[in-house]
């Protein structure tokens, strides 16, 4: 049977899906706790790894050896940094960047980091299969921008969308992804727009529609894995 990973970075993303499995068990590793379970016949490991690239990459790591895992899902919430990306829309990680990776000063541009590029690349399947989600919400395949910091302002967000052709930002994602490919492990970053930081506020925002849009990340990723069976 096939078994999947899957981290989210808060308690409010975790619970959107952790309502939708069949939870078989609760195992505790470092002080982290994994939720194991099933979504029909594929069975799931659900994490909650806390914000932040670091906290990321550690629980990336921790989940790919302590389990029999084929596949690494990362699910949650972003701000929008395009006018053409909505509030309450899905971007699913065509490539994911690292912006305040800088080495800049040894002529690497930004973003780049030694041995692993300047961007990753979601497993080209995953993409291809997320496409074909059936969902009546609008999906985006785009860039995905991260870096530890929750970005607030607008001069900046143009900035990275331009620079990295990024669809949204977010703490994570990159992090996850430079582990999964230093794993070899196929994966698939998933992102639903909780806030924009073009648009005013957007902390706001963010507080308000964080369960909302986390529910709606969760609905989409269970329905892309009816496709993995």
């Amino acid at each position: 049977m096939k078994t999947i990973g899957i981290i989210f970075a808060q308690k409010e993303e975790l619970d959107a899906f952790l309502s939708k499995i069949e939870l078989l068990n609760i195992n505790r590793i470092q002080e982290v706790l994994f939720y194991e379970g099933s979504v029909g016949e594929i069975e799931c490991v659900l994490v909650e790894s806390g914000i932040g690239k670091v906290n990321a990459a550690r629980t990336t790591q921790l989940l790919i050896d302590s389990y029999p895992v084929s596949t690494i899902f990362n699910v949650g919430v972003a701000g929008s940094i395009r006018k053409e990306v909505g509030i309450e829309e899905i971007v699913v990680g065509d490539k994911l960047i690292q912006y305040d990776f800088d080495i800049t000063a040894f002529n690497h541009e930004l973003g780049y980091i030694p041995e692993i590029g300047t961007y990753i690349e979601s497993d080209r399947e995953l993409v291809a299969l997320a496409k074909r989600v059936p969902t009546p919400m609008k999906v985006h395949i785009g860039n995905i921008a991260s870096a530890d910091t929750f970005l607030t302002d607008p001069v900046k967000g143009e900035e990275i969308a331009q620079r990295f052709n990024a669809f949204c930002v977010e703490m994570e994602g990159a992090a996850i992804a430079q582990v999964c490919y230093l794993s070899k492990m196929p994966f698939l970053i998933i992102r639903s727009m909780s806030d924009s930081p073009m648009e005013g506020d957007n902390k706001k925002t963010y507080d308000e529609l964080l369960e909302t849009t986390s529910e709606m990340a969760a609905n989409y990723l269970l329905g892309l894995i009816d496709f993995l069976k």
